[in-house]
C-alpha cells in the first residue's frame, strides 16, 4: 500500500470536514509530509510483508502471562530483530516467587538530543491451553491471540524503527524500548515489576505507548486502577436472636450496609468508579488460591459470622482516589451492633491525568495524521480507557498512548486486527518519532 492509496482511504471522510478543518489548523501547523518524510513512508512500505510474516510468527507464540516461557520466547524473537537495528539489549528477570517471566529492554543511543520511551508487552490473556492459539488471515483481517492487544502494537514499535534507520533518520537522539511481560496480570510488589520501567520513564523527554489505536483519538489521559478488601465480622448465634442486644446484626446486614452506603455516598464524582466484584458471606468463608474465588457456608437459621467482599475502585487523579478511600474508610468505621468491619486498599496503576505536554504532543499527532490524509486526532475520555503500563511514567514524563494496531474483540477468542490499517499505524509512529525527536 502506498501513501497515495492511504491518502485515497480516507479522502471520503475528509471531504466533509475540510472547510472547519481548515479554520482550525493554526498556522504553524505541518499537515503536510517533507520529503524525508514521504521516504520514511516508502521504507514501511516497502517492508510491509515482512511485517506481516513477523507478526504471524511470534503470535503463533503462546504468550499468556503465566506462560514464561512462551512471553520469553516472543521476547526472543524480537531480541534478534532490535539486535540487527544496532540496539543494546537485555532481559530484565523478575524473582522466581513471582511467577512472571520479566521483561525486554533494548536501548539506542545517538547523540545529545531527545530521549524517548517507548512502551509495549509481550504477554497475552490467554493461556497455553487455550483452544485459541493461531494466526488466521483472511484478506485484510486476522485473528489471533494478542494479535491486537498487543503483538501489533509491539511489531509497529519495531518496523517504525526500521524505517527510521533505512531512511538515516534514527541517529538523533537516544531510544528505549519496554515490552513488559505482566502487562495482563502485573507480577507484585508493583515496587519490583515496574521499577525499570519507571526509571526509564524518569529519565526520558517523552513516552509513547501501543495499546489500540482507534480512528480519530489517541490516549492523554487514563483513568488509575487499585482494590479494595472489605471483611466484616459478626457475633454466630440462633437466628431468632438477631437483632437483640447479645447477638446484634451479623456479618452480612454489616455488609450490605457498608455496600449501600458506599453507593450512595462515595459514587458520584466524574470519572470515580468502584466495584465489588466478588461477595461471600455465612458461618465459615473459604478463601481460594486468589481473591476471585470465595467458598461461603452458612445456615438460614444461624447468624452470619463473616462476610468478604473484593472489588476494584478507578479513578481520574490521586486525590481522586485519596478522597473516595477516606470516605470508604469513614462509612466502614460506623458498625451495626455487634459487628466489626475492616478494609484495605492496595494499589495497581496510577492515574494518567491529561497535561499541557501531552497535550502538545496529541497535537503533533493530529498534524500527522492529516498529512497522511486521514483527518485530526482528538483526545479519548479518560474514563473509557482502562489502566495500561504507560499510566506508571506518565507521572514522570509527558506521555500518549493508543498509537497501536487497528481492530476488536480484545481478551476473546474473536479478537482481529484490520491489515488494512497496519501500514498506516506504522507510519504514522515513525513519522511522529521524527517529527518529536527534531522539535525545538
Amino acid at each position: 500500500m502506498t501513501i497515495t492509496t492511504l491518502k485515497a482511504t480516507f479522502r471520503a471522510s475528509m471531504a466533509a470536514s475540510t472547510l472547519t478543518l481548515t479554520a482550525a489548523i493554526p498556522a504553524f501547523a505541518q499537515t503536510t509530509l517533507s520529503a524525508e518524510e514521504q521516504a520514511i513512508a516508502a521504507a514501511v512500505a516497502a517492508d510491509y510483508e515482512a511485517q506481516i510474516n513477523f507478526l504471524e510468527k511470534i503470535t503463533n507464540i503462546n504468550s499468556g502471562t503465566r506462560n514464561l516461557e512462551g512471553v520469553r520466547a516472543v521476547g526472543r524473537a524480537f531480541d534478534a530483530e532490535f539486535k540487527a537495528l544496532g540496539f543494546d539489549t537485555r532481559w530484565i528477570d523478575m524473582p522466581a516467587e513471582m511467577d512472571r517471566a520479566g521483561h525486554f529492554d533494548a536501548s539506542y543511543k545517538a547523540g545529545d538530543g531527545k530521549s524517548v520511551l517507548l512502551i509495549g508487552h509481550l504477554d497475552t490473556v490467554f493461556p497455553k491451553d487455550s483452544p485459541f492459539q493461531k494466526f488466521e488471515r483472511d484478506g485484510d483481517r486476522v485473528k489471533g491471540p494478542g494479535v491486537v492487544d498487543m503483538k501489533a502494537g509491539d511489531v509497529i514499535v519495531l518496523y517504525a524503527l526500521k524505517a527510521l534507520k533505512a531512511t538515516g533518520h534514527l541517529d538523533t537522539g537516544s531510544y528505549r524500548v519496554i515490552f513488559t511481560g505482566d502487562e495482563e496480570s502485573t507480577g507484585k510488589p508493583l515496587s519490583i515489576s515496574r521499577k525499570d520501567l519507571i526509571e526509564a520513564g524518569k529519565a526520558s523527554d517523552f513516552a509513547l505507548n501501543f495499546e489500540g489505536g482507534s480512528d480519530g483519538m489517541a490516549v492523554i489521559g487514563r483513568r488509575g486502577s487499585s482494590n479494595w478488601s472489605l471483611e466484616t465480622t459478626g457475633k454466630r448465634a440462633h437466628s431468632s436472636g438477631v437483632f437483640s442486644d447479645e447477638v446484634g446484626a451479623g456479618a452480612v446486614f454489616e455488609m450490605s450496609r457498608i455496600l449501600h452506603r458506599f453507593y450512595n455516598e462515595v459514587r458520584g464524582e466524574h470519572g470515580l468508579t468502584f466495584n465489588p466484584g466478588v461477595l461471600a458471606g455465612g458461618t465459615f468463608i473459604t478463601e481460594g488460591e486468589n481473591d476471585s474465588t470465595q467458598t461461603a457456608f452458612g445456615k438460614t437459621n444461624v447468624v452470619a459470622q463473616k462476610a468478604v467482599v473484593h472489588g476494584g475502585l478507578r479513578f481520574m487523579s490521586e486525590e481522586q482516589k485519596e478522597r473516595a478511600r477516606a470516605k470508604m474508610r469513614e462509612i466502614v468505621a460506623d458498625h451495626l451492633p455487634g459487628t466489626g468491619a475492616t478494609i484495605t486498599f492496595e494499589d495497581s496503576y496510577p492515574a494518567m491525568q491529561e497535561g499541557e505536554e501531552n497535550t502538545r504532543m496529541l497535537g503533533v499527532m493530529s498534524d500527522v495524521n492529516i498529512a497522511l490524509g486521514a483527518g485530526p486526532i482528538t483526545a479519548y475520555p479518560p474514563e473509557k480507557r482502562g489502566a495500561a503500563d504507560v499510566s506508571f511514567v506518565a507521572p514522570h514524563t509527558p506521555s500518549m498512548d493508543g498509537l497501536g494496531a487497528f481492530g476488536g474483540a480484545g481478551h476473546t477468542p474473536d479478537e482481529w486486527l484490520d491489515l488494512s490499517r497496519q501500514q498506516f499505524a506504522t507510519t504514522r509512529a515513525a513519522i511522529l518519532l521524527y517529527r518529536l525527536m527534531r522539535e525545538e
